[in-house]
């Protein structure tokens, strides 16, 4: 019994860094969460990356330790070795995640035409920083610039700074608000506004009249 325990926590410490990448893949990403059978494969799948990086680590530390040994090496040493390159690795896969730079690369050879984004909507986002004009329920549009926004459509809300309900030809700026929070459940419509369109209609306080013609939207 003592040795099945035994293996149970060399199994453990085993997987660790593969789970440890996982979640810091997850929490550093706006994907969905998958299912639980899901998580665990690619908890798995992590663990295969981890491991021979944390074994050609360790023994790069070794070949350094007959030179100039600092500290005793240690099972200890091992696990921090494997815990540290778990991270590295899951903030570096939620890097490509984040900002598309590898599947750009899958693209630009014609492997596959799929972006990293978690959808359109995120990409959408990610791609087009500037005003945004939010068309709401009821004919209303909100005008302002997203600090944050849903990851998914219909989920969540949009925080805006400098915003403005936008009627017919004139633009009225809503006052002493610092921000608004709009609910994404609100949103039929979303238009990105051409960033030169202040200085083509001249003044800063005007009716953005080029939103018809806005470059996309989501």
């Amino acid at each position: 019994m003592e040795d099945l325990g035994q293996e149970l926590v060399t199994l453990l410490q085993f997987l660790l860094p593969g789970f440890l990448a996982a979640w810091i893949y997850y929490g550093l990403t706006s994907f969905a969460l998958p299912s639980q059978f899901e998580r665990v494969i690619q908890a798995l799948i992590f663990t295969l990356l981890v491991q021979p990086l944390a074994f050609f680590i360790n023994f790069l530390l070794l070949s350094v330790g007959k030179h100039w040994a600092l500290v005793p090496w240690s099972e200890k040493a091992e696990l921090a070795t494997s815990v540290v390159c778990a991270f590295v690795l899951g903030a570096l896969f939620a890097a490509f995640a984040n900002n598309d730079k590898f599947h750009a690369l899958m693209r630009r050879i014609r492997v596959t035409r799929e972006t990293s984004y978690p959808s359109e909507w995120y990409g959408a986002f990610c791609n087009h920083v500037t005003y945004v004009v939010l068309h709401l329920n009821g004919e209303r549009r909100i005008y302002g610039w997203p600090i944050e926004w849903p990851s998914e459509s219909g989920d969540g809300h949009f925080l805006l700074e400098q915003a403005s309900w936008l009627a017919d030809d004139k633009e009225i700026p809503i006052t002493n608000v610092t921000h608004v929070l709009v609910p994404a459940s609100e949103i039929e419509l979303v238009e990105f506004m051409d960033l030169n369109w202040r200085s083509n209609n001249g003044k800063e306080g005007t009716q953005p009249a080029a939103a018809a013609s806005a470059p996309g939207t989501a």
